[in-house]
């Protein structure tokens, strides 16, 4: 195993190296400039000037990305100009809500996606197969924005069973953050839910199409014994790829759910850093979701090579 890993980071760390690259030139190709967003309108090109050398704009582009690479390799990422504070307080300040989140999010995709996609391989009755399908097609044609505000209109609005919105912390008062969280965590987990139940279903109907479940069906083996302890598994290692896959969506869909649901996270600053052109803040920001999301990929890599040894050895 340890070999196994020491032949993937290579390559995830030059996916890091090219995604930086990327983040910083797509933020320096967006018209407009950042300098000028800051002075104000009523600024001379003496303060625009003076704002530009202060931000490193001045510098020539490699040049400027290069200081941007060390300042991250010594885990300095400087002041933001535009919100005001250090860099790293607010992503730190932010970070937490949003992995609770999504973390909740991840919870619900897998309570989910199980159940669902098991019914759906093996429900007997066609009736039940096709309600499954047609919930996880349902799901995935709203968008999440539309999710969030049908479930707010009918458990906030209607029932008046949920929060609305807002945040509380799970060590002060967790019955309180639980209310909190449940709405943004279910509008976030279905859309990933409804995909990794439709790979579970395609797995496990592969899976009982094999010879040896028509052959442990002939020597009297129950149906539950050989989907949950001979199709199930084997259907396991693609469904912890998409699981993995769907995780980078989760922390890059948080973004927008965070917004609807009022949720003190990552979101706001992303929004605030890109409507103020603080480069700063919507760089770092931008490179931490490719490095959570290639983080995750890797750690996807790890788990599908123990549950398939074939992986192992190749």
């Amino acid at each position: 195993m340890r070999t196994f890993l020491l032949k993937r980071l290579p390559s995830a760390l030059l996916v890091l190296l090219l995604a930086s690259f990327l983040v910083f030139l797509i933020l320096r190709l967006i018209p407009g400039d950042p300098a000028t967003t800051l002075a104000g309108p009523d600024a001379g090109p003496a303060a625009v000037a003076a704002i530009r050398a202060q931000l490193g704009l001045d510098r020539p582009l490699f040049g400027q990305y290069l200081h941007w690479l060390g300042e991250l390799l010594t885990g300095d990422l400087g002041p933001s100009y535009a919100i005001g504070g250090q860099v790293a307080d607010l992503i730190t300040d932010g970070l937490g809500a949003t992995a609770q989140l999504t973390a909740a999010a991840l919870l619900l995709v897998v309570v989910i996606a199980l159940p669902l996609g098991v019914l759906g391989a093996t429900a007997r009755r066609r009736p039940v197969g096709a309600a499954v399908r047609a919930f996880t097609t349902a799901v995935l044609a709203v968008p999440p924005f539309v999710t969030g505000v049908l479930l707010v209109l009918l458990f906030a609005v209607t029932l008046g069973l949920l929060p609305a919105g807002g945040h509380e912390s799970l060590l002060d008062a967790p019955d309180l953050a639980l209310q909190y969280l449940l709405l943004p965590a279910v509008c976030l987990a279905l859309p990933s839910a409804a995909v990794l139940a439709r790979y579970l279903t395609d797995g496990i109907e592969r899976a009982l199409a094999e010879d040896y479940v028509r052959t442990a069906t002939a020597v009297g083996v129950s149906r539950r014994r050989i989907v949950w302890r001979h199709a199930l598994p084997n259907a396991l290692p693609s469904a912890v790829t998409v699981l993995g896959l769907q995780i980078g969506h989760l922390v890059a869909g948080a973004v927008l759910v965070e917004r609807i649901f009022a949720w003190p996270g990552l979101g706001q600053l992303v929004e605030q850093g890109v409507l103020r052109r603080d480069y700063p803040v919507v760089q770092d920001l931008l490179l931490l979701i490719v490095a959570v999301y290639v983080t995750v990929q890797l750690l996807t890599d790890l788990v599908y090579a123990w549950l398939d040894p074939r992986i192992r050895w190749e």
